[in-house]
């Protein structure tokens, strides 16, 4: 059963990955875009009915030729995760002017352009769902955390606006606060010696962002918070 096209922006081994990889199972065809092509064309080969598409959130011109190569293979947009995020994690004595743009150019600008991609097709089908996965930082700037916190915040900001001014469309926009870490090659190497209930798993989170795609437009979520049992909030 095809149940759309789904388009994941910012796909890696962990969330992103897990993410398509339940879209795809329950009947979506799904857009996998990241910057790296030989890592995306890596994952595809694991998640049945999924194409890779080489896709950098900084580089809008690229972009719009990326939403049209998509529509053309796959067909109208029904659902946007947008999973991409960036920030260096530095105090303002620390921070670089150049850190702090960028953090914006992925947090705020690449998402406030993709919605703009989709929207047509959402309009044209009256539904769409959008959700932006976000982070602590998002209502919480610690000092260290000023380039990343304020892109987050303004992500949050940005969403709930989207969210406000859709919904009466019948576009349901979502954030997502991840408030832990994410169980991913890296951050165990990192953490060795930290149990499996400290990590977010991300076939867990995904389940999460799947189920947000599927509510009645009733009983709508905005804001979702999830955090590993074990996490001090």
């Amino acid at each position: 059963m095809n149940k759309g096209v789904c388009v994941v922006i910012g796909v890696g081994p962990g969330n992103g990955a897990a993410i398509a990889s339940k879209f795809s199972a329950n009947g979506y065809q799904v857009a996998l875009c990241a910057r790296n092509l030989q890592k995306l064309n890596e994952i595809a080969e694991s998640i049945k009915g999924s194409r890779p598409f080489a896709y950098d959130v900084r580089d809008l011109d690229a972009a719009r030729g990326v939403f049209a190569q998509i529509r053309e293979e796959l067909g109208p947009i029904d659902v946007l995760v947008y999973n991409a995020g960036a920030g260096a994690f530095a105090n303002i004595d620390d921070a670089s002017l150049e850190e702090f743009e960028s953090a914006w150019e992925v947090n705020c600008r690449g998402l406030f352009f993709a919605v703009k991609a989709v929207l047509p097709d959402m309009r044209a089908a009256g539904a769409g769902r959008i959700i932006v996965i976000g982070a602590t930082a998002s209502i919480k700037g610690g000092a260290n955390f000023v380039p990343f916190a304020s892109a987050k915040a303004g992500q949050r900001g940005l969403v709930q606006s989207l969210a406000r001014y859709l919904w009466p469309e019948k576009i349901h926009v979502a954030y997502v606060i991840l408030d832990g870490i994410v169980n991913l090659k890296r951050t165990r190497q990192l953490m060795p010696d930290k149990p499996d209930g400290f990590f977010m798993e991300p076939s867990r989170i995904a389940e999460s962002v799947y189920f947000l795609t599927q509510q009645n437009e009733q009983a709508w979520t905005f804001e979702l918070d999830l955090r590993p049992y074990a996490e001090k909030w």
